[in-house]
C-alpha cells in the first residue's frame, strides 16, 4: 500500500518551500527597484537649457508623446532620464499599477510592453517599443531644439 501520508506531507512542504521562495524574491525585485528609482532621483543629470522660445515649442511638441512605463524599470528610468536630461515635459503612464494605462497599451499598442512611447503625428500613432529606440528618436528630435 503506497504511503499517501507521507506522499502528502511531501507535496505540502515543495508547496510550503516554493512559496517562501516566490515571497523572498519578490522582496528582492521590490528591494532593487526601490534602489534604482533612488538611484536615478540621485545622480539625473542636468536638464537641457534653452531659451524660453525654444522650450515652449518643445513643451506643444510634448502634447503629442506619452511615455508608458513601469517605475522601477531599468529601460524606463533610462527613457526618463533621457527625457529630463534633454528636458522634454512628457505625460507618464504608469502600466503595471493604472489599470485603464494597462488596458489601454494593450489595446493600442498590441502588448504590455514598457517602455513605450506614443506619438502623435500628423493624425497617425505610432507605439514605440525599445528604450534605445525610444531615446535616439528623443535625441534627433529634441536636443538641436
Amino acid at each position: 500500500m503506497p504511503d499517501t501520508l507521507g506522499n502528502w506531507r511531501k507535496l505540502c512542504a515543495l508547496l510550503y518551500y516554493s512559496r517562501c521562495v516566490s515571497m523572498i524574491m519578490k522582496a528582492i525585485r521590490i528591494g532593487l527597484g526601490n534602489l534604482i528609482v533612488a538611484g536615478d532621483l540621485i545622480s539625473r543629470p542636468s536638464p537641457l537649457k534653452r531659451s524660453a522660445h525654444a522650450q515652449s515649442a518643445v513643451n506643444e511638441a510634448a502634447k503629442q508623446l506619452a511615455l508608458y512605463q513601469f517605475k522601477a524599470c531599468p529601460f524606463c528610468v533610462k527613457v526618463r532620464r533621457s527625457l529630463h536630461k534633454l528636458n522634454v515635459p512628457v505625460a507618464l503612464h504608469d502600466a503595471k499599477n493604472n489599470e485603464q494605462d494597462r488596458q489601454t497599451l494593450l489595446e493600442q499598442g498590441g502588448r504590455v510592453k514598457v517602455p513605450c512611447l506614443r506619438i502623435e503625428e500628423e493624425s497617425q500613432t505610432i507605439w514605440m517599443y525599445e528604450s534605445k529606440a525610444i531615446i535616439a528618436y528623443l535625441e534627433q528630435r529634441f536636443a538641436t531644439v
